[in-house]
């Protein structure tokens, strides 16, 4: 089967969040898949990428493809141009080509809050399908992700609809943060090449007198995925449908939910390059090396009694770390160490900061991004805390639950679908999880974290469920394989 990845991130090129380590990862164990009849062959994988200014193109060996030029493309009334680079994913034999437009990617972040926004993603969706074209390349799927992406389906079926090549491709649209939509003014549909006959009231492309890119991609695609089962069924309800539960209900039975994997290559306790001693399930002993490192780099002291929490997030109100601005001063007087990695909105970082000054003794800060740091917090953590209003899938409960760090969160989406309360069910729970989003809600699953803590044995036991589950893309990707192939059967019976 020929699949092409369409997203606007993949590790190690460019990378915000979980997309790009979905886009980095997943392509790689459906590469190594094969399909077919009795012959069986492996699968054909592409990934196409915008080339934003930050990616380092001498690093990955990324080249012009000289002999297509410069391509035109219209963006309302304008003509403008892109090349096509290209390089392998790295340690692949994966292609990723790239649509480089100085004057739409060569900006500061690969997301900006300029007015052309939307003319920058319209860009990026027609150049996709250019590039296919270019390359006579017609897959079978197309794995659109995200509003950045959601276009493409509408393209095919209205303006490329005149090209043969993409006869037989069908379009599987992954839906990671349903909060994030790509709304824009109705100019916008006149700059993407579209008619205003599919813009009106609660038509294919208006959602509350915007145009939806993301509303767009649900429903031109055949198959709708998102990042777990749990996020699947709640984003169909007003409470997490951000607006757009009506439109999920409206595909309700083509929406799949598929938990995100982690590359146990990089986050693996056996073979991670960054912690200061390796451990497996086996053998957890050097886990205290780890903590011990972690506490000294945090300038804090260790105590075998005292556990650590970890926090790695960006803060934004959807992590819930609100939640425990009222409570901390009595998560303080806990017998615990708390040491925090992220960024985001001024009032959380500010708070953080805050609460290492006021308590040097107990918790350490660090603002910002630091890959090696995140690495030590997820080996030499006791807990990680993951307190989130909502959460698609999350990576970093999974990371933790790899390393034994017990994961303490909110039962919401992929967190509810990897973490098991271990006082609702002593013999398999592998964490904390609470159900309301409210700080005494926090504040007791982490009591009740710490107090199981002081049971060693009990602790060893709920260490070792989480390190034992298997978190690798294999289980992810033959279900992927199946959403395809549900896609491709989709659009040879013409069932949209």
């Amino acid at each position: 089967m020929k699949i092409c990845f369409a997203a606007s991130e993949c590790f190690p090129f460019v990378k915000t969040g979980g997309l790009g380590d979905v886009v980095g990862s997943l392509p790689k164990e459906i590469s190594r898949m094969k399909t077919g009849g009795k012959k069986k062959v492996k699968n054909d994988v592409k990934i196409i990428l915008p080339l934003y200014k930050g990616i380092k193109t001498l690093q990955y060996n990324i080249v012009c493809m000289e002999e297509f030029g410069d391509i035109p493309v219209a963006i309302g009334d304008k003509e403008i141009k892109f090349r096509i680079f290209t390089s392998k994913l790295p340690d692949t034999e994966i292609d990723v080509y790239f649509a480089d437009c100085p004057e739409y990617f060569h900006r500061d972040m690969p997301y900006t809050n300029d007015p052309d926004e939307d003319e920058r993603f319209i860009l990026f969706q027609k150049a996709v399908i250019e590039i296919l074209q270019r390359l006579k390349w017609a897959p079978d799927v197309i794995h659109c992700n995200d509003w950045q992406t959601g276009l493409i389906p509408v393209f095919l079926n209205t303006i490329y609809k005149w090209d043969k090549l993409f006869d037989n491709t069908s379009v599987l649209f992954s839906v990671h943060n349903i909060g994030y939509q790509g709304r824009f003014s109705e100019k916008s549909v006149f700059s993407a090449g579209l008619s205003y006959n599919d813009f009106y009231n609660c038509g294919p492309l208006e959602l509350n007198g915007s145009f939806c890119f993301m509303k767009a991609g649900i429903l031109y695609s055949e198959i709708i995925s998102t990042v777990s089962k749990t996020y699947a069924m709640e984003i169909r309800t007003p409470e997490y449908g951000a607006g757009m539960e009506s439109v999920l209900q409206i595909r309700k039975d083509d929406i799949y939910g598929v938990l995100n994997g982690i590359d146990t290559n990089i986050w693996n306790p056996k073979i991670d390059k960054f912690i200061p001693a390796n451990y497996n399930a086996k053998d957890t002993s050097n886990k205290i090396i780890c903590k011990k490192e972690l506490l000294r780099e945090a300038e804090l002291v260790y105590d075998e009694n005292v556990p650590v929490i970890g926090i790695i997030s960006r803060f934004a109100g959807q992590k819930g770390f609100e939640l425990l601005f009222p409570v901390i001063n009595e998560l303080m007087q806990l017998p615990l160490q708390l040491i925090v990695l992220g960024s985001g909105d001024e009032k959380s970082e500010k708070f953080f900061e805050q609460l290492a000054m006021s308590f040097p003794h107990k918790v350490n800060t660090y603002i910002g991004y630091n890959n090696k740091l995140a690495h030590y917090i997820t080996a030499g953590s006791d807990m990680f805390l993951m307190p989130s209003i909502y959460e698609p899938c999350g990576l970093n409960q999974m990371y933790s639950l790899n390393y034994g760090t017990v994961p303490i969160v909110r039962n919401t989406g992929g967190l509810a679908d990897t973490v098991i309360d271990f006082h609702k069910d002593e013999l398999n729970g592998n964490g904390f999880s609470f159900d309301e989003q409210s700080p005494a809600a926090l504040y007791t699953a982490i009591l009740r974290a710490v107090e199981v803590f002081g049971d060693k044995n009990t602790w060893e036991k709920i260490m070792q469920r989480g390190m034992k589950i298997d978190f690798s893309w294999k289980h992810s990707a033959k279900e992927y394989m199946e959403l395809y192939k549900k896609a491709v059967e989709k659009k040879s019976n013409n069932l949209i």
